[in-house]
């Protein structure tokens, strides 16, 4: 039962959100067009913000794990949009359709049998699959509950 890829499976469930947070795909499409660039209650981000940032983060670790030629990226500049919300609704659908693309790429990376948990990733001695993954479950369950916030303080989040 204590098989990697038991835990793997596990580990992804956590991944995709609903265990002991809310995933994010329940709720992303609440938030209508218009509202995504506001900054309710003078909060320093948008929900377009936040979603763009844990959007990089995941994306650069999930290249951290498995580029051949991986660049770092400049933190925080790369890491947070350079406005607070998108040109267009084409521009939010593919930001939205790319978080999820890219989650589905690194369950599917994961649940390769030649990727173990323990063994360090592609360009790292020291970090393992295990504590990636583990910095995108834990760095996205923190700002989930900032975008709910940002859901409730615009009156448009109930639960």
């Amino acid at each position: 039962m204590n098989s990697e890829k038991e835990i793997k499976k596990q580990l992804i469930k956590q991944l995709q959100g609903g265990e002991a947070y809310l995933s994010i795909a329940k709720f992303v499409d609440e938030i209508p067009f218009e509202e995504i660039g506001k900054r309710p209650q003078s909060l320093p981000y948008s929900f377009y913000e936040l979603f763009y940032h844990i959007h990089y983060a995941q994306k650069d670790i999930i290249e951290y794990c498995s580029a051949e030629e991986y660049q770092n990226a400049n933190w925080p500049d790369d890491y947070w949009p350079k406005k607070v919300s998108p040109e267009n609704e084409e521009e939010w659908e593919d930001l939205k359709a790319d978080y999820f693309e890219c989650r589905k790429d690194f369950e599917d990376f994961i649940l390769d049998p030649k990727n173990k948990l323990m063994e360090p990733v592609e360009n790292s001695e020291n970090h393992t699959l295990l504590r990636e993954l583990m910095l995108v479950i834990e760095h996205t369950s923190y700002h989930t509950g900032q975008l709910i916030v940002i859901l409730r303080l615009l009156g448009l989040h109930k639960s």
